[in-house]
Formats: structure tokens, sequence, C-alpha cells
């Protein structure tokens, strides 16, 4: 009796396991619509056997669910599948593939793996191990476990993977394919290698048709060959073909040990033209120099840049600095003659130039500076203050001293003409001066010590004498000199022409004794309207300052004219006076 029973519920297990198999146990992706979804107005298109060598249906395999074994072909909606063996869960249209799994799609594209999982009601699956997914133009996508929707065409893996389009590989934490559009949107570490670049990122969308990487968060692209030279920035695009980026937010170029930044910015790493807008700096930290504009370019092979829209230059020095403005600004470097495998560097300041330093200031229609040798060259109508002395000329040369960081000299070739004020502390009108076609100009610290003229020399000069009774001062005159060759020396206030050589002449007027129109040459143009005195004062045209008015000091020859013309009076007075009858 027992038997009999044992026998009877063996058989009826049996019975109810053939006629209710066990529904599939299914990746968490492809797991059953939630309820209340709206129904579909169609059924699903069933899976369908297109060969297998044999099909089984065992009770004590696969929970029930008919497998199939061999060179099994399965085909849903277009696409084919293959494998060495395929479970059907026939009422939930439902597979699951083992071994040498291949899908080949309607588009053309093909998944491989050792495993899958499909669903033939969503047309959604799941590839595991060695999933290789190959697109109809080649793009080759290897990861562990992929995610694939045929609807959406789109696949997804997050367990790593790499991408190979023939040209460029990624690797990427995360990445989801759509593949109509052939787009990829790639996060996690993303990294775009090719033979010359190298792309990282968080959050990127790379094209396969454009070969154009959309740029989302920190993302760096770095010359494989010189890593120095590298794109830092936070949003923009770059095309992989072109090597054309354009960069839109936080973003660097470095190139040739400089660092180009602005709000907006393009750069091609095949010819090395860039170009920057918005608040555009251009920073070379080996010449310790840096320029601010609102417009930018640069030219990476002939190592030369270009700003404009209100652009000024920092040349910053161990105890001091030099500032430039001007229209337009050109820094760039070339090979030294006396040793090539060396670079000189220059800057050069286009239209309205000016500089600033503090023992020197000037302004000109152009400056060109030799960095390197710590030359200094002003073109048309330059003129350059230092302390409360002035000079001009038609070209003004200032030497460096590249160790001490101040002026050794100046060179003023023709026209030249140097004027300082007799005592800065007071507003008379008093200047010394010293002009001639040929000016040397020598420092000493940070002020004019000496000046030396050659050809056509002249100058005005006030003498004093120390009176030692009162100890002051006194006004001795004014003496006019004028020879080939004159040496003046500058101590405090005074100036002392120490020499005056060929053809020479020298005289000393009393106060009273000279007309005031002597007291100065005729291209006299002391200039504190536009005069220089703090480096702000280069972002603009001119500071124009309020002209200082100065007090004449002409008493005493106003005095003595006086009475001259009140003898003149009684000398005509005097006179007979002719009568017409």
């Amino acid at each position: 009796m027992r038997l009999i029973l044992f026998l009877f519920l063996f058989f009826s297990s049996f019975a109810l396991a053939q006629v209710n198999p066990k529904p599939a146990q299914r990746d968490a992706y492809l797991q059953n619509p939630v309820k209340n979804q709206p129904q579909k107005s169609k059924p699903a298109q069933k899976v369908r056997i297109i060969h297998a060598d044999e099909i089984i249906k065992d009770p004590a395999q696969y929970d029930g669910n008919q497998y199939l074994k061999g060179n099994v072909q399965i085909e849903h909606q277009g696409s084919i599948l293959s494998a060495d063996e395929v479970i059907r869960y026939e009422e939930e249209n439902f597979i699951r593939a083992i071994g040498n799994v291949k899908l080949q799609n309607s588009d053309g594209s093909v998944i491989t793996s050792s495993e899958m999982e499909y669903d033939g009601n969503t047309q959604k699956g799941v590839a595991k191990k060695n999933v290789v997914l190959t697109d109809p133009k080649g793009t080759i996508i290897k990861t562990e476990t992929m995610y694939y929707d045929r609807v959406s065409n789109q696949a997804y893996y997050n367990t790593g993977g790499t991408i190979f389009d023939g040209k460029s590989t990624t690797y990427a934490k995360t990445a989801t394919y759509f593949l109509t559009t052939r787009t990829i949107d790639l996060t996690g570490r993303v990294k775009i290698v090719d033979k010359d670049y190298t792309l990282e990122g968080d959050n990127v969308v790379q094209n396969q048709n454009t070969n154009i990487v959309t740029i989302n968060g920190y993302t760096t692209i770095t010359n494989n060959k010189n890593p120095k030279n590298r794109i830092i920035t936070e949003k923009g695009t770059h095309n992989m073909n072109t090597k054309e980026s354009f960069l839109t937010k936080n973003s660097r170029i470095y190139y040739n040990d400089k660092i180009l930044t602005g709000d907006e910015m393009y750069y091609n790493q095949l010819t090395g033209f860039g170009k920057a807008t918005g608040n555009v700096t251009l920073d070379d930290p080996l010449e310790k120099r840096y320029i601010k504009g609102g417009y930018g370019e640069i030219f990476e092979k002939k190592d030369s840049s270009m700003m404009t829209k209100s652009p000024y230059a920092v040349k910053i020095l161990e105890k001091d600095s030099i500032y430039f403005a001007s229209e337009k600004i050109l820094s760039y470097q070339k090979p030294d003659t006396a040793d090539i495998t060396k670079k000189k560097s220059y800057l050069r300041a286009f239209k309205k130039a000016r500089i600033y330093k503090s023992d020197a200031q000037g302004r000109a229609d152009s400056i060109a500076f030799n960095e390197t040798d710590g030359i200094l060259h002003m073109y048309t109508d330059p003129i350059l203050w230092s302390g409360e002395k002035q000079v001009t000329g038609d070209k003004i040369e200032a030497y460096f001293n590249t160790e001490t960081e101040n002026i050794d000299s100046l060179k003023v070739i023709g026209n030249g003409l140097a004027i300082a004020k007799v005592d800065s502390l007071n507003l008379i009108d008093e200047f010394h001066q010293v002009k001639g076609n040929l000016m040397t100009v020598y420092y000493e610290g940070k002020d004019i010590k000496q000046i030396k003229v050659i050809g056509n020399a002249q100058s005005i000069t006030y003498a004093d004498d120390y009176n030692e009774k009162t100890k002051v001062n006194e006004r001795i005159g004014i003496t006019l000199s004028s020879c080939g060759i004159i040496g003046a020396l500058f101590e405090e206030n005074k100036v002392q022409i120490i020499s005056c050589s060929i053809g020479a002449t020298d005289e000393t007027y009393p106060m009273s004794m000279i007309a005031p129109e002597k007291k100065k040459f005729p291209d006299f143009n002391w200039n504190t309207k536009d005069r220089i005195r703090k480096w702000q004062d280069i972002l603009v045209d001119s500071p124009n300052n309020e002209e200082i008015k100065y007090e004449p000091n002409d008493a005493l020859y106003n005095k003595v004219k006086e009475a001259e013309d009140k003898e003149k009076a009684k000398e005509e007075a005097k006179k007979p006076k002719r009568v017409r009858k």
C-alpha cells in the first residue's frame, strides 16, 4: 500500500512538472514589467526556432523548460540568435543562450558572448562573459556584461569596457551606445587614446559618425609625444579627426611651457593655432611674464602670440615688475644667433604703447623689448620719465642690467632732449635742459646721473652758489652752452656741465638779464598731463592728469626791463619834436 502511494505521488509530481515548468530566473534588467502598465494592443511576436540538432524537454533539466542543443538558431523580429544551447521559456517568450552566442540584428550590428538572456516581449537582452558588440561600420565594444534594447536600439554596460573604432581606443567604466545615431555616452573614468593624443574625462559623449567628443566635466587632452602640451577643460567639444577643440568652461591650453586661458577658446592641435575670447590670459612661467586682454591668438609652431582688446603685459622681476600696454601686444621667441640651441624672448607693443617700472615710465607709438638681453626700443614720439626728469627724442633705447633689474643707460637717437625740474618741491617754472643729435643717458641706481650729447649739443642750466653766511643757495643766473659735445652731471637738483668741447660757447646770464623766452628751448615739451604715476595708468590711453601750472620767476628781469623802458621813454621825451608848418 505504501509503495502504491509513493508511486502515485511521484508520477503526479512528474506530470505536474511537465505541465507547469518553472518561470525563468531573469537578470534584474529583464524583470517582468511592473503592474498597472498599459497593455500592448498586439501580442508580442513569439521567438521562433529555425534549427537545432536536438529539442529536449526534460523535467529534470532547466525546471522542465524546453531546451535546444547543437547549432541552435532562433529568429525574432528579423534578428537571428545562434548558440550551442538555448533554454526556451515558451510561456514568457524568453530564452537563455549558452556557449558561442551570437546575435545578428536586423540593423547589421552583431553581439557575441558566452551567455545571453533575451525577452521577446520587450526585445531587451543581457549578454554576459566576453561580450563583443560590432556595429555595421566596424566600431567594436568589448565588456563583461552588456544590456541591450532592440526597440530603442541601444546598448549599455557598467562593468568597464573598451571601444575600438579603427583609429582610437576608448576605455570607460560605463557606456551607453545609441546605435541609430552612433553616439556613445561615456561616464566613470573615461580614456580615449589614439596614436597622437589621449583624452581623459569623467563624462563625455563620443559620436562615431563625426568622431567628435562632447565634453561635460573635468577633462584633459594630452599630447602623447610631449605630455606637457595638453588641454584642460570642463565643457566643450573635441574632434578626434581634425584635432580641433572648442572649449567653453574653465579651460586651459598648455603649449611650449606656456598657458592660455579664456572664457571661450579654440585650439587646433595639428596646426598649433589657438584663440581665446573674454578674460584671456597668456602665462609664460619660464619668462616670468603674463599677458592679459579680451582676445588672444597663439601660434605654437612659430612660438608666438598676439593679444588685443585692451591688452597689457606684466614682466615679473625679482624686486620689481615691468608693465606694458597698447592696442596690440605680440610675444615671440627666436633662436639665439650666437647659440641656436637657445632662444631669445621678445615682446612688442603696437599703437599708443605705454610702459611702467618703478624707476622709469614711458610712452611711444610702439615699444619692442628684448626680454632675454634686457634691451627696450621706443619708436615714434617716445617720452620717458625717470623721477622728476624727462627724456624725449626720435627714438629711445633703454638698456637694463639683468642682474640688478635697473636701467643702466638710455640712448636717444635724433633730437634728444632731457629736462629736469630745478626744484621738484616747488612750482616755479625752472627747468634744466640738455639737447642734441645723439644722447646717452647713464643711470646710477634708479636715478639719472650723467648725460653725454654728441652733435649740435646745447644746454640751459641754472647756476646756484652756496652762501656760507645764510646757509642757503643763491641763484647766480642761467648758463647757455653750445658745443659739439656736452657732458652733464646730475646731482640732486643741480646740473653741472662737466665738459663742452668742439666749437664751445658758454655764457652765464644773471636772472635780471635773461628774457623768459630764452629760458627754454623752442621744442621744450614738459608733459604732466600724460605722465604715468602708477602701473594702473597704463590701462588707459592717457591718465589725463590735470596740467601743473608753474609760476614764472621773471620778477628781476621784469623790474630791470621796466626800468629800461622808463629810461628809454625819458630819452625819447628829451629828443626835439619836429613840428609840421
